[in-house]
């Protein structure tokens, strides 16, 4: 006998339901009593059941009989041992049983589906509601650094690319009432790893460069618009590459943009 495929079969789930005939129910207890297996694989389906009415019903202290007994009144367990009679009654309380375990069980799950989702949607609004207070905060923001910038008090110096970088760019936009300078550095290439730009402000005769600050954090700025203060007599601004945390002295040969402050 192919024991494999006596149990794929589905014959015990009928069994177990107890729908069918007598005489089919006494071969598959001798059947039980002569494969270990099958009734192993009958302990496990009625194990099944058991499970999943507990779950459907947790507040119920079960055992296989008195679950039965509870659907159906006294509905008697045969032994391996014995004949299963298989009385109308009894296959409408199997039925009813598993019907109603499954059902218990697939509206409990739904129950839990259901709240999952709601929490879900509730993340989703949160997260929505914080992205709209982001973009009415970035747009506020943007629309004071437009009106700084159109301020008419604002000078600009273009900064064109010097020898190491001829096709970088960026703009100075400087207030010197309140000694504020905005350095737009768009036309920058993003700096290497362990590098930063840096800003001076130049007196030409004598040269003499004086630190204004780092531009910060420049590959996750996405204006590329850095204000930096500039208490200083500039008559020009040059930006340079420089080792992370910057230098005392610029390095003119990682000199990347120049621009002449325009006389006033």
């Amino acid at each position: 006998m192919d024991v494999e495929k006596y149990i794929a079969s589905g014959i015990l789930e009928l069994y177990i339901a107890g729908i069918l005939s007598d005489k089919e129910n006494l071969e598959i207890a001798n059947y039980a009593k002569e494969y270990p297996e099958i009734q192993k694989e009958i302990v496990a389906i009625e194990a099944s059941i058991l499970a999943l009415s507990k779950k459907a019903s947790p507040g119920f202290t079960y055992s296989f009989k008195s679950l039965m007994d509870r659907i159906n009144g006294e509905v008697k367990v045969v032994s391996l041992n014995e004949k299963r009679s298989t009385p109308l009654l009894s296959y409408v309380g199997w039925a009813a049983s598993l019907l109603l375990a499954v059902g218990l069980f697939w509206m409990y799950q739904q129950n839990e589906d259901l709240k999952s989702n709601i929490q879900v949607v509730e993340k989703q609004n949160v997260d929505l509601e914080q992205q709209i207070a982001d973009t009415d905060s970035s747009l506020e923001q943007t629309q004071d650094l437009l009106n700084t910038l159109r301020d008419k008090n604002i000078s600009v110096t273009s900064l064109g690319g010097q020898t190491v970088s001829p096709t970088s760019y960026a703009k100075a936009y400087w207030n010197k009432e309140n000694q504020k300078v905005f350095i737009d550095a768009k036309g920058l290439p993003e700096p290497p790893d362990g590098f930063v730009y840096q800003v001076w402000s130049l007196k030409l005769s004598p040269l003499t460069p004086t630190s204004m600050g780092l531009l910060e954090d420049f590959a996750t700025d996405e204006n590329k618009i850095f204000a930096l203060n500039n208490p200083n007599e500039s008559e020009a601004f040059g930006i340079t590459l420089e080792p992370a945390g910057g230098s005392e002295s610029p390095n003119l040969e990682q000199l990347y943009t120049l621009g002449v402050v325009a006389a006033s």
